[in-house]
């Protein structure tokens, strides 16, 4: 009779694998991604794509031509498309969409099956089958749903933070990319300028009017300008790696880059205190933790009220019929689940120390970029109205002086080396005015809002700018 237990139990794993799914290998192809990396450049139809979705949401840059170049607006883009860390973070979320789909699900029942041969002709085969169900009666299944969507939330909410920082980087690191750019012309205006007056040097020693000292000092400065162009050359190819980094692209693409500076303006905000609390997204993830934390804290309670097991069944015992039915309640006494209550009431009081920081640590920083902001200006105010100004009309009254026939060579290499310096100045000061307006602007938030609404799978890809996963 035992042959009646095996051909029962070959139906389970039929039963079983309805609606399973079957393992599918992915291996790892280096040289296929190599060669799409290499191809971001060329095949641009999937940005431009991307780049008219974001045409519908505002304050998003939705500008993409290939044909005149790349420019910082056209880097955001790209960098929204492919930026690595943006990649891994959408698909961190999608494990967090995972998990609050399958969150809050009733435990399976458990099947059980016993069976007995007996040697004996009036009962040579006894069997007995049981089903069990668990029921959750105090409502922490519905609670875990609520805290999986918090944790997904912020996932979202962290993949939006990536993306609005993203775009600060982008324009941070193509102000200081053109700023290298220009430095590198600048140093090659005062080495051209520099070799004409050593022209002027040598015929000047030929005729005995300057002595051999003062002629290998301005050879000096000539030959440390070149060092300085080798050394800004480095500066600009370091600058555009990084840049080519986080715009997720070879680095053969910084060919097409433009060296101008991102066109900025200053955010206007009439209660900058309520804007951070409302846009910005860094604060935002850690308020959305902090509900994590919370919902965790009252799943937690939850759990100090045990779930009933009812348990049905069917026997034969010497050919007599019985149907079973049970109820197990376990009985919290002396495990209460103290400990993992005061976990999460800890971890919450973790998350508001953490968020109210947070909230502190953005203030001073946007305190910090507000005055910087105020006081570059007043600088380059003076290079552009004073210094600069100054500096041209003595370069005009040197070159008059040498038309006459009167140079000083120190006089005029002194003028040429201020110009410079003056102009090198400027463009520091213009780099650090657009990082603060920068560190203002990403402190601020974006103009548009990002819905992170839980509890719809469908949206997934659309509370973020989305991109290349």
């Amino acid at each position: 009779m035992k042959y009646k237990i095996t051909v029962t139990l070959c139906f389970l794993p039929m039963i079983f694998s309805i609606g399973c799914q079957s393992y599918e290998p992915a291996p790892l192809q280096m040289d296929l991604y190599q060669s799409n990396l290499e191809n971001r450049i060329v095949y641009i139809e999937p940005v431009q794509v991307f780049a008219e979705r974001l045409a519908l949401q505002n304050g998003v840059p939705n500008a993409f031509d290939m044909q005149d170049g790349i420019s910082a607006e056209e880097g955001e883009v790209i960098a929204l498309f492919y930026n690595p860390s943006l990649r891994i973070a959408r698909l961190e979320a999608g494990v967090a969409l995972a998990n609050f789909e399958t969150a809050g699900l009733w435990e399976d029942p458990v099947f059980g099956f016993q069976g007995a041969d007996i040697s004996s002709p009036s009962a040579p085969f006894e069997f007995g089958m049981m089903m069990n169900f668990t029921i959750p009666i105090s409502g922490r299944l519905a609670v875990e749903k609520e805290r999986a969507g918090s944790a997904y939330s912020t996932n979202l909410r962290k993949v939006a933070n990536l993306e609005w920082n993203t775009r600060s980087l982008v324009q941070s690191q193509w102000s200081h990319w053109t700023a290298a750019t220009m430095q590198v012309e600048l140093l090659q205006e005062v080495a051209e300028q520099l070799e004409r007056i050593n022209a002027v040097a040598d015929l000047l020693e030929a005729s005995d009017e300057m002595n051999r000292v003062e002629r290998r000092l301005l050879k000096v400065d000539l030959v440390s300008y070149q060092v300085q162009i080798t050394k800004a050359e480095l500066d600009v190819l370091q600058a555009e790696l990084a840049l080519v980094e986080t715009l997720g692209l070879p680095p053969t693409s910084a060919e097409y880059f433009i060296p101008i500076f991102p066109a900025l303006m200053t955010v206007l905000v009439e209660d900058e205190t309520s804007r951070i609390i409302n846009a910005n997204t860094e604060l935002a993830v850690s308020m959305a933790q902090y509900q994590t934390a919370e919902d965790s804290l009252r799943l937690e309670i939850k759990k100090q009220f045990p779930d009933i097991v009812l348990g049905s069944g069917y026997g034969s015992e010497f050919n007599d019929h019985r149907v079973l039915i049970g109820v197990s309640i376990p009985l919290s006494i002396w495990n209460r689940n103290q400990a993992g209550i005061a976990h999460a009431r800890t971890q919450r009081e973790v998350a508001r120390a953490k968020s109210e920081t947070t909230f502190a640590r953005i203030y001073r920083e946007l305190a910090l970029a507000n005055t910087t902001l105020s006081l570059t200006k007043k600088q380059r105010s003076y290079f552009d109205e004073m210094i600069i100004p100054l500096l041209k009309e003595q370069s005009k009254d040197i070159e008059n002086i040498m038309n006459l026939g009167e140079v000083d060579m120190f006089m005029l290499l002194e003028t040429v080396t201020r110009h410079h310096e003056a102009k090198q100045n400027l463009v520091t000061l213009q780099v650090t005015q657009l990082d603060a307006k920068i560190t203002r602007k990403n402190i601020l938030g974006p103009a548009y809002t990002i819905d992170t609404v839980k509890n719809d799978s469908d949206s997934a890809t659309e509370n973020t700018l989305g991109g290349v996963q």
